[in-house]
């Protein structure tokens, strides 16, 4: 534990000095900044204002700069530490493969969801001052998706990071997955249906495996349980699974995919050469 705590504390320490975290720090606060410059607050969608309108607003930008900027961050902590010898430093110290491995993505996991709660605290300060209403149940769930989005990548980034040899490769990789899941979203899908005249469950069950898509259902789901946003493909997931069922599969299924994802990276981290 003690080797575990310290390598996240390396970790979190060498994340803050680089540049990446400044940019990445920026991106949310001035968007968090923007949102409430707009006064998003005034208008109403689908019955949702106030607060909770710009929190959602957010949270969509989130889902599709987080995972990018997960990916990309990540990949070269295996790859890039065999790159520039660390693992000959490593190797000589007291302390384990394991603690190394999961100190390094704890302390990503650390240093990539602060900014993104950061935000999301400035919002609450905000609505506070303004005396504007707050769905604190709402707010609490919509961090726990975001905090359960980040371990998936995180593990993703870590696998792909063991099975890489260069870091330009790992990069190439994780920006190709974060495109294809994507595409996943809508696109790819409507043309399941057309081409292949596939069944409901099937392109259900697609929707279902892919992280981002799920965080988006569970997203929408909040404010609109029948999923009309959706048409009538919408109307499926809740007959099938049930509004509850839903909204612990947004935040457990992500979650015990990351852990999955990152054990793997584990094993193959243990049992290749480290040089």
């Amino acid at each position: 534990m003690k080797n575990l705590l310290l390598a996240i504390r390396l970790d979190v320490l060498e994340s803050i000095r680089a540049r990446w975290f400044m940019v990445y720090s920026f991106v949310f606060i001035s968007a968090i900044v923007l949102l409430m410059a707009f006064s998003l607050t005034e208008s109403r969608v689908m019955g949702v204002m106030g607060l909770t309108r710009i929190t959602v607003v957010y949270i969509q930008l989130v889902m599709v700069v987080l995972p990018l900027f997960v990916l990309i961050s990540t990949v070269r902590s295996i790859v890039g530490s065999r790159e520039t010898g660390v693992f000959e430093y490593l190797l000589s110290l007291p302390i384990g493969l394991s603690a190394w491995f999961w100190g390094k993505m704890l302390g990503k996991f650390v240093i990539t969801i602060l900014p993104v709660i950061g935000a999301l605290l400035v919002l609450v300060l905000w609505g506070l001052v303004k005396n504007l209403a707050i769905e604190w149940g709402i707010l609490v769930y919509y961090s726990a998706l975001l905090m359960a989005l980040c371990w998936c990548f995180l593990g993703l980034a870590m696998l792909i990071s063991t099975i890489s040899r260069l870091v330009d490769a790992a990069q190439v990789i994780a920006f190709f997955v974060w495109l294809l899941l994507i595409l996943l979203l809508d696109m790819i899908l409507l043309g399941v249906i057309v081409r292949f005249n596939a069944s409901i469950e099937t392109v259900i069950g697609l929707a279902m495996l892919n992280p981002l898509q799920i965080f988006r259902i569970a997203l929408i789901m909040m404010f609109d349980p029948q999923l009309t946003v959706l048409g009538p493909v919408g109307f499926y997931i809740p007959y099938y699974f049930g509004s509850k069922l839903v909204l612990l599969w947004g935040i457990i299924y992500p979650l015990v995919l990351g852990s999955l994802l990152a054990a793997a990276g584990l094993y193959i981290f243990k049992s290749n050469d480290l040089l």
